[in-house]
């Protein structure tokens, strides 16, 4: 077995997790030699008791790491370990950075500019339109947007990130095969051809209370900076936050309403100290080293969103939403056209910022597109 098999099946074990493994392989010399080791050498480890070293020993049989790239692979996805350059540099200094990365879609060099943008799955019209302001002016700077593809605040930041023509980052919790939630099956698609959508879970493994925290040491762990836009006091993103702030990471919090339960996680990250951000110049002022100065002042002169040709079917749904919003059912009827086609129109018209869709899946035209009353 190869060190980079050995960390595949490795990371297959439940009851092992990136700490234990680095502690077997100090003890042990290598992460192949787990898989001869007796119980006895097993437990030498640090925090490697007789449970866990009995659990081992039952699971090496069955753990096999060249049928699980097979698997990944007919997912169209591919599996790098730490040992590869393809792994990023920010993620292995982290305190427990994945033995393995599943990916959908590319990793590059230029993702080590990175900041993620993260927020509740219950966003108000508010934290919507800041995600997506901030995290389309990120892109168009050059950065690469991480997020966690949930619903809310992480689906407006990929979305924008993709509006802007730039790279994003869907960290998943849980297998690339059991994507959740579902109906961001679409977007996942787009984001691994224009950036990755990556797990460190095996295929198969679905989503639950345990994972999706897990996961986010990762969403910041990519990242330079993480921005919080609206999230509870308890909530995941303000989990990420607290483990970016660990990891030596920058924190900006986006200040909300203070009779918005969404604003309270928030306002307590710049109670904490947090640095405040109330627009793009907050997060470019901490990484201005990073950023030609023609581009910082391209970012700032943006319009509002590029100009953009419609086609026939594109033209039928804007001229339904003249009036007002509409739920996505309704659109369709009024639009004359199926569901399906509507949920693909609906994902082009967003990318070109013609409109936006808030929570309820309500769809409206941005204020620049309504038509004079």
């Amino acid at each position: 077995m190869t060190r980079r098999e050995a960390l595949i099946a490795l990371n297959m074990m439940t009851a092992l997790g990136p700490v234990r493994v680095r502690n077997l392989t100090a003890a042990l010399g290598s992460p192949e030699a787990v898989f001869t080791a007796s119980e006895a050498d097993l437990r030498r480890a640090e925090g490697i008791g007789a449970e866990v070293a009995r659990g081992i020993l039952a699971q090496r049989g069955e753990v096999d790491p060249v049928a699980e790239e097979e698997r990944a692979r007919k997912h169209g996805a591919h599996i790098i370990t730490q040992e590869e350059a393809e792994y990023p540099a920010a993620l292995k200094q982290i305190y427990d950075p994945p033995l393995a990365l599943y990916v959908r879609g590319t990793l590059v060099k230029e993702d080590r500019h990175a900041i993620a943008v993260v927020g509740t799955r219950h966003a108000t019209h508010y934290g919507q339109s800041v995600a997506d302001k901030l995290s389309y002016q990120l892109a168009r700077t050059g950065f690469t947007v991480v997020s966690g593809l949930a619903r809310g605040i992480d689906t407006a930041a990929h979305r924008a990130a993709l509006k802007g023509e730039g790279r994003t980052l869907a960290v998943l919790g849980s297998a690339l095969d059991k994507l959740y939630p579902e109906e961001n099956e679409e977007l996942a698609e787009t984001i691994a051809e224009h950036g990755a959508v990556i797990s460190e879970y095996t295929m198969g493994r679905e989503p639950d209370r345990t994972t999706f925290p897990y996961r986010n040491r990762v969403v910041s762990g990519l990242s330079m900076g993480i921005v919080v836009v609206e999230a509870g006091v308890k909530s995941g993103a303000v989990i990420t936050a607290t483990g970016a702030l660990e990891q030596g990471r920058t924190v900006f919090a986006v200040p909300g309403r203070v009779d918005q339960p969404s604003a309270r996680g928030t306002h307590m990250l710049i109670k904490q100290g947090a640095r405040l951000c109330e627009g793009i110049d907050d997060i470019l002022q901490e990484f201005e080293l990073l950023i030609p100065p023609s581009q910082a002042e391209k970012v700032k002169s943006m319009p509002k969103r590029p100009d953009v040709n419609l086609n026939q079917d594109e033209q039928v749904v804007v001229k339904a939403l003249w009036k007002g919003g509409l739920d996505v059912d309704a659109l369709a009827r009024a639009a004359g056209l199926k569901s399906s086609q509507i949920s693909a129109l609906l994902l082009g018209l967003e990318m070109k910022r013609v409109v936006r869709i808030l929570p309820g899946r309500v769809v409206e035209l941005r204020d620049d597109l309504r038509p004079e009353a």
